[in-house]
C-alpha cells in the first residue's frame, strides 16, 4: 500500500515542478520568475527526501540538506542582486 502513495506523490510533485517550470518561462515579472525558482527548489527537496524514504538509505536526504542549503543561498543572493544590483558589497 505505501507504494502507491510513494508513486502517487511522485507524480504529485513532478506535476508541480512541470507548472512551476511553466511559471519561470511565461512569468510576467522577475519576482514571480524567483519564486517559482524558489518553489522548484522546494519540489526538488521533497522528491530527493520521497526517493530516500522509497530506496531505504540516508544518502538522498543528505543530498537533500546540501540541497536546501545551496537552493536557500541561491534565492537570498538573487533577491539581493535585484534589489541592489550587486551580490557582494
Amino acid at each position: 500500500m505505501i507504494e502507491y502513495a510513494i508513486y502517487f506523490a511522485y507524480g504529485c510533485f513532478g506535476l508541480a515542478l512541470l507548472f512551476c517550470l511553466f511559471r519561470v518561462v511565461f512569468a510576467p515579472g522577475l519576482a514571480d520568475r524567483v519564486l517559482a525558482l524558489d518553489t522548484m527548489a522546494v519540489n526538488m527537496i521533497a522528491l530527493l527526501t520521497l526517493f530516500g524514504l522509497h530506496r531505504g538509505t540516508g544518502m538522498y536526504f543528505e543530498a537533500s540538506l546540501l540541497f536546501a542549503m545551496v537552493g536557500f543561498i541561491s534565492t537570498v543572493a538573487y533577491a539581493k542582486f535585484v534589489l541592489r544590483g550587486d551580490i557582494i558589497e
